[in-house]
């Protein structure tokens, strides 16, 4: 998956506008035009999409998750540069405060089957003797289950 779909997702999903995605940017210290939230938010084959890099998506999710949950105590998160699904997902699971078994639901609601222990293999650090990765269509059923959770009108984006 992509990281301007990702950010598609999210945002229709929690009905998110313009000046709400520029707040949830600003929440995690970085100043993002009303054109680049525009750029990014277009199709793959408009000539206007401009492809969001990963510290950006990175960026946006710490926003969100401060959005969600509040500022933490101590420093803010530093954005990665670099993202995998894995982290993704957890940083998605950490915004919306789910337990294991409701990300499961999330993820299984469409016919994929994952365990307790495979879930948890995917929020291990990549060195660790169980980390997995997660696979594009764990992390797009992921999306999926979200969007039917928090936006149940049964209309979906592709």
């Amino acid at each position: 998956m992509n990281n301007n779909d990702i950010l598609r997702r999210v945002r229709y999903t929690f009905d998110l506008d313009d000046n709400e995605m520029i707040t949830v940017f600003g929440l995690a210290d970085h100043e993002a035009t009303r054109a680049e939230v525009s750029s990014w938010l277009k199709n793959e084959d408009d000539p206007e999409s401009i492809e969001m890099n990963d510290y950006e998506l990175a960026t946006f999710l710490n926003g969100f998750i401060i959005k969600r949950r509040g500022p933490r105590d101590g420093p803010p998160a530093v954005a990665e540069t670099s993202l995998t699904n894995n982290v993704i997902l957890v940083k998605l699971k950490i915004a919306l405060d789910l337990k294991a078994d409701a990300v499961l639901d999330m993820i299984c609601a469409r016919e994929l089957t994952l365990s307790r222990h495979e879930l948890s293999a995917f929020s291990r650090k990549p060195g660790h003797k169980h980390y997995r990765p997660c696979l594009d269509q764990v992390l797009r059923n992921f999306l999926q289950g979200m969007q039917d959770t928090y936006r149940p009108d049964n209309s979906t984006i592709e």
